[in-house]
């Protein structure tokens, strides 16, 4: 499901990620002790390495959420924020930030930093994640375009009604964007504006094992 407009640009089709990429190994403090390719970061039950993600608002309060490409090795098909990635070795978070932003959706935003967090996930035989991730809101009035080669849909949702979705379905979702989520609704609530009243949701939903992180940069 694409949200289409009669104005939308054309979708892209660049290939802007791989299992060689060089990402940055971190031990629980999230400081720097190595690096290795993101196929081998994400083998077995993973190794710890740093992360963000993105959740990006319109003005007018819904946010842009997108349904992970059937090509991705890690939770294919599953609803998740705005953008998540990896800063690569020698990459600043905001410069890593900026750059996926853009291959993913041809957009940029200004964002800000909120928390981080760890957390461990295993997606079957296929590997896990095991991240320090960093989480950021930003806005944007820009017109998505999307990169098929990593997104299979996208949409906006207002707060209230994600929330709902999460509730009913919470396995159509990534457990990185359902646990982000259910801390940016409980302390960050001020993104989310005031017209909604919304449950707070568990900080740990399901399988995954999560380790609160100081909002330090």
């Amino acid at each position: 499901m694409r949200r289409c407009d009669v104005d939308s640009p054309q979708p892209d089709n660049r290939i802007v990620s791989n299992n060689d990429e060089q990402l940055i190994l971190v031990d629980g403090d999230d400081r720097e002790i190595g690096f290795l390719a993101k196929g081998d970061a994400h083998a077995g039950r993973g190794k710890l390495h740093r992360a963000f993600s993105l959740f990006v608002f319109k003005p007018t309060g819904e946010l842009l959420v997108q349904q992970r490409a059937q090509g991705k090795r890690l939770w294919p098909g599953y609803w998740s924020n705005t953008c998540c990635s990896h800063p690569r070795r020698g990459e600043a978070m905001d410069d890593a930030i900026r750059r996926r932003l853009l291959e993913e959706f041809g957009l940029s935003a200004e964002f800000e930093f909120l928390f981080k967090f760890r957390y461990r996930a295993q997606y079957d035989e296929q590997g896990a994640e095991h991240e320090l991730c960093w989480v950021y809101a930003g806005r944007s009035a820009q017109r998505p375009r999307e990169n098929v080669t990593e997104i299979a849909a996208w949409r906006y949702v207002t707060p209230g009604a994600l929330q709902a979705e999460i509730t009913c379905a919470p396995k159509t979702f990534t457990p990185w964007f359902k646990l982000s989520w259910a801390r940016i609704v409980r302390a960050h609530s001020q993104l989310l504006g005031a017209t909604e009243l919304l449950p707070t949701l568990p900080d740990n939903p399901g399988h995954v094992d999560a380790f609160d992180q100081p909002g330090r940069r």
